[in-house]
């Protein structure tokens, strides 16, 4: 069912409440990538451009203690919305109460008001206490957050995961709400690759641990047309094989036995790699690429090596879906990095020839962006575990509580 947007809205003079994901990161107060501030702007900027008035609100980090409430302070982000949207924004450094009230009733028609951290409302500070109300859903709260507006917009996808009731638990007391444009596109790309992709549909998985990504592999495996394995998770799959992994990166037997099954039940669907880069440490030194067949006891694989590049371009060849989740080794060292950069070639090459490519969040959304190559894919998802849900097939909450068109 397809889901309200913002622009099926009639947001003129209405307080229109925006849900964000703002969840930047940030060093001694000092915003270092506001890409997910930069990625809302679209949203924030229709509601005022159409007479709305927009408060804005998210979360930053986890509020447990005294100390995470000083850490967290959402701040210098409402300030950094100012510069980026070139209008004022009046910040409010509570999350209830009597300001924030009269500025919600105060606000005018194309003004933008924020107030402070969501998971504020997770730590009592005169009990010293985590009540975690927001990220549990406190329907009091949620009922309270949504009597500062008139409609509800979600745009945070990074949070559609879980019920809090700064996402359903407004929406379950106002009339009306929508995704904004953001979360639409997570809707459109994510979930279009989940209900009904343009084969053929190859997924690349990548990362740690095959125990992280369960569910997604057996979702894929009903899905997809092709599974390409690469990261470390590849050593467990190997093993699984009876290969020698050397000192590279493994998970416990229990999860070799499941990789084992996972294979059995792919009926080929899965393709491993053929070979890897190798070295003696986890250092970013040269390292050698080796056939995984011919791995030395104290060889750890650090990337997949290029017969795996030249293997996954074969099976890429003419997909007009792909998703990828997952970076192909330990990309963030120079001499580790060509796993991960070929495969991003392979998407800006397959993107160009007119493929809905998607990065599924997490690492290799960072990766990508790192590399240079956010323009160069059809999507790259804001959510890491929310893309992973979504990539399961699994209902978001987030998602749920929009209303449908």
């Amino acid at each position: 069912m397809a889901k309200k947007i913002v622009s099926d809205l009639k947001v003129k003079d209405k307080k229109v409440l925006i849900r964000v994901d703002f969840n930047v990161p940030m060093k001694n107060g000092v915003i270092t990538d506001d890409t997910r501030i930069r990625a809302a702007l679209p949203t924030i900027q229709y509601v005022i451009d159409n007479g709305g008035k927009a408060i804005v609100f998210s979360h930053l980090g986890r509020v447990k203690c005294a100390d995470d409430v000083k850490k967290n302070d959402i701040a210098p982000v409402a300030k950094r919305l100012e510069e980026l949207i070139n209008k004022p924004v009046k910040f409010v450094n509570a999350t209830r109460g009597k300001e924030l009230e009269d500025a919600a009733k105060e606000l005018k028609s194309g003004e933008i008001l924020m107030f402070q951290n969501t998971r504020y409302e997770d730590y009592d500070a005169a009990l010293d206490k985590e009540t975690k109300k927001e990220s549990k859903n406190d329907p009091e709260l949620g009922k309270y957050w949504a009597s500062l507006g008139d409609v509800f917009v979600n745009d945070a996808f990074g949070t559609a995961h879980r019920a809090a009731a700064s996402n359903v638990g407004i929406a379950s007391n106002v009339s009306e709400t929508a995704a904004g444009f953001l979360l639409e596109k997570e809707i459109k790309f994510i979930g279009g690759a989940v209900d009904n992709p343009v084969r053929p549909y190859v997924a690349i998985l990548g990362g740690s641990k095959v125990s992280d990504k369960i569910g997604v592999i057996e979702a894929l495996l009903e899905k997809a047309d092709k599974v390409l394995v690469g990261g470390a998770m590849m050593f467990t799959f190997l093993k699984a094989e009876g290969y020698n992994v050397g000192a590279s990166r493994c998970e416990e037997q229990e999860f070799v036995d499941l990789a084992k099954n996972l294979l059995a039940k792919a009926n080929g669907k899965i393709v491993l790699p053929v070979d890897a880069m190798v070295n003696k440490a986890f250092e970013d030194t040269k390292g050698t690429a080796k056939a995984v067949d011919g791995f030395a006891a104290d060889d750890m694989g650090l990337d997949i090596g290029p017969k795996t590049l030249e293997v996954f371009a074969k099976e890429l060849a003419g997909a007009k879906t792909v998703v990828w989740n997952g970076p192909m080794g330990v990309f963030e060292m120079k001499n580790y990095a060509a796993g991960t950069v070929g495969v991003c070639d392979l998407l800006a090459k397959l993107t160009k020839e007119g493929a809905s490519t998607i990065i599924g969040g997490g690492d290799s959304a960072a990766a990508a962006e790192q590399l240079g190559y956010a323009s160069k894919v059809s999507h790259i998802s804001t959510g890491g575990g929310a893309s992973l849900e979504y990539l399961e097939g699994k209902e978001l909450p987030g998602i749920k509580c929009v209303d449908d068109k």
